[in-house]
Parts: C-alpha cells; structure tokens; sequence
C-alpha cells in the first residue's frame, strides 16, 4: 500500500496550488475527493488542450486519482452533504481567499465543529494575518512581488517571468510538507489544526534562501543578491554545434578542466573557489570562449570523464524519450475513456510504500452520486 493509503481529503481546489497539492496527495494513496461547483467545476478544465471538453491537458495534469464531486454551495442540501464529507475525512484543503471560504461557512471554526480532528489546510495568496490579505493573486503577480522579475532583470537586463508557475508549483509543495507535518502532529497527540500556506510569505521565503545574501544582517554587509546566478554571462555556453550547460565549480573540478584544456587565458589568480567566486562573470565569459572549440558531444564525453556537471538543453518535449527518465519508470501509462495518456509520475521514490498513478483525472461531478451514496446521503447526486 502507498504511504497514504487511508487517508481522506477533500478537496476544493482551484488552478494550481490547491491542486497540485491534492494531486500529490493522491499520488502517495491518500483518497482524494475533489469538490467542484457544477457550473463549469474548476477553472483549469478550460486551461489549454483538451481530450474532450473541460477536460483539458493542464486540468489532468494537476487532479489524476481523483474523485469529481458538484455540490452548489448555495443550496441547503448541498452544504449538509459537504459536511459529511468532511466529517469522514482527515484532510481539508482549498485555495480560496480566507474571505470567500468564510462566506460560504467553511472557515476552520466551522470545519473543526464538525470534525476537531481535521488538518485544515489554506492555500491562498497573502496570509490573512496581514494587510493584503484579501487581494486575489496569480502566479505572474507572485513572481513580480517576491523579487523575480527582477533579479531576472539583473540577469539578462530586461524584467521577464520565469517560463513556469512556479510560485503556484511551490506553493503546492510547501501545502503538502505542511500538510504532512499537521498529520504527524495528529498522530502524536490526536489534535487536529489549521495550516495556511500563502503564495507570497512562501515565495518570499524560497527567493531569500539566496538573495537576502547580506541584507540579513543588521546593519547590511551587502546587497540581496546572490551575485553568482546574476552574473551576466551565467548562460548555457555556445558549443562548436549547439549549446551546453555545464558548471565548473569547485576546486577539483576546476583543476581537472584546465588541465584537461589548458586554455590560454589561465592564471593561478583563478586556482581558490573564493577566487573565482570574487569574478565569477569574469571566469563564465573566459570558459564561454573555450567551448566554442569542441562540440556539444565532445564536451559532454569530457565532463563525465572529469566528473563535472554538465548537461545538454532539452526541451520539455525531449524529456518524454528521456533515457534516465524511462529506465527508472518515470513516466506512467494509464488509459482513459477518451485514449492512452502517459503521464509523469511520482518523483519520489519508497522502498515499501510506492506510490502511483492510479487513474485518469475525472469529469466533472462523474463520482458524485458513488462518492454520496458510500456516505448514506441522497443518492440523487445534485450535478447541477
């Protein structure tokens, strides 16, 4: 059995984070009930490709394992039939403004009176302990806010997104470690709690890990930034036919490499690390112009013999014929009512509790009247 089997959430995720979270989640066992609105369900079914309509490539991405229930928060009988949801559950989590969630009575307070065990995990933009806590938030708005844009804008001299949401995707991540934690707390001691995992204190803290740098202490003893990833020549270096990635970092790497190449612009000023951290732009460019001399395949044979890492650019599209990727089972088959979909699995790896992917993501509301009957409630489903 995976590590989570057993454990039940619901689910009334939006977009990304919440989703994302909950796919996890699904991934590692847990039951996942995914509670939508009928009137289109979540936002991400119309996000991109489609198999079929609101079924889009995006929207199967972030909700494979799971179940598809609608209940219309406006109706009487379909707040009742949540709260039987949750009170079977062990894990609540959404990604709506503390605002909105309040509104529609599924705040902690009236979660945890129907089940003081519940984990009762937040996923929204702003904490609600702090002024912009009821601002709606995006992953384009998070990235400019936390500093993104622009220490790409020191990087490339112009202000530019990183080319993935990743502010969503991180979110999501931290939502499942801190769920889990509130888990581990409950296995504990049998308290269940409220968890809040907001975009904006999350990536704030993702982006200072190297960029509060000396801006940390008090008074400052430099700015924050990590000099080494603005350097402007850090860039995949050109080859004789392409493109490489490589980093010749510490000491025993940069040995190897020169005295493998013996290029003529060494100098006993660049043999420390701390050396050539003090110039790092300066020695990017000096070995950009030594690899315009070998090709790509002529590199790449050399930093694996010299054990420097190095890696050729792919696309995303070349990482489903991944050689790495297909000998350790990344990539799982799973067939759907509308054709075969390979998609990536978990990344994680269990020497007892694997987990899988197990289906396909659902239509919407198509295991309302299943999910609600195994509850005893009405088995008219209202898919309205």
């Amino acid at each position: 059995a995976p590590p989570l089997a057993g454990i039940r959430v619901v689910e009334m995720g939006q977009n990304i984070a919440g989703p994302y979270a909950g796919a996890i989640l699904a991934s590692l066992g847990a039951e996942v009930v995914k509670v939508e609105r009928p009137d289109g369900g979540d936002d991400a079914r119309g996000g991109g490709p489609a198999f079929v309509a609101g079924l889009s490539t995006a929207f199967h991405s972030l909700n494979f394992n799971k179940a598809s229930v609608t209940l219309d928060l406006k109706d009487a009988q379909s707040i009742v039939r949540l709260k039987r949801l949750i009170a079977d559950a062990d894990v609540f989590i959404h990604s709506m403004r503390s605002k909105a969630i309040t509104k529609l009575g599924f705040g902690y307070a009236e979660v945890a009176a129907v089940n003081p065990a519940i984990v009762y995990t937040n996923c929204y933009g702003y904490g609600r302990r702090g002024p912009e806590r009821d601002r709606p938030a995006y992953d384009d708005t998070i990235q400019a806010e936390c500093g993104l844009p622009a220490v790409q804008k020191e990087l490339t001299g112009e202000a530019n997104y990183v080319a993935s949401i990743v502010a969503d995707k991180v979110a999501g991540l931290t939502a499942v470690y801190a769920t889990m934690m509130a888990l581990f707390h409950r296995e504990r001691t049998g308290e269940g709690q409220e968890v809040e995992v907001a975009m904006f204190e999350t990536m704030a803290s993702f982006m200072l890990v190297e960029h509060a740098n000396g801006a940390m202490f008090d008074p400052p003893v430099g700015p924050a930034l990590y000099h080494r990833t603005i350097a402007p020549n850090r860039r995949p270096y050109r080859t004789k036919d392409g493109y490489i990635s490589a980093l010749i970092y510490n000491d025993k790497h940069w040995a190897g490499f020169i005295d493998a190449v013996r290029p003529d612009w060494n100098s006993e000023r660049f043999a420390t690390l701390e050396a050539r951290a003090a110039e790092i732009d300066t020695i990017y460019s000096l070995v950009a112009t030594t690899m315009t001399e070998r090709t790509t395949d002529e590199w790449l044979k050399l930093f694996v013999e010299l054990e420097i890492p190095a890696a050729p650019l792919n696309t995303p599209e070349d990482l489903f014929d991944n050689e790495h990727l297909n000998a350790v089972g990344f990539f799982e088959t799973v067939q759907t009512p509308h054709g075969t979909a390979r998609i990536p699995g978990v990344p994680t790896w269990f020497s007892r509790t694997p987990g899988r992917v197990a289906g396909p993501a659902p239509l919407l509301g198509a295991d309302t009247a299943e999910v609600l009957a195994e509850l005893n409630l009405a088995a008219e489903a209202d898919s309205r």
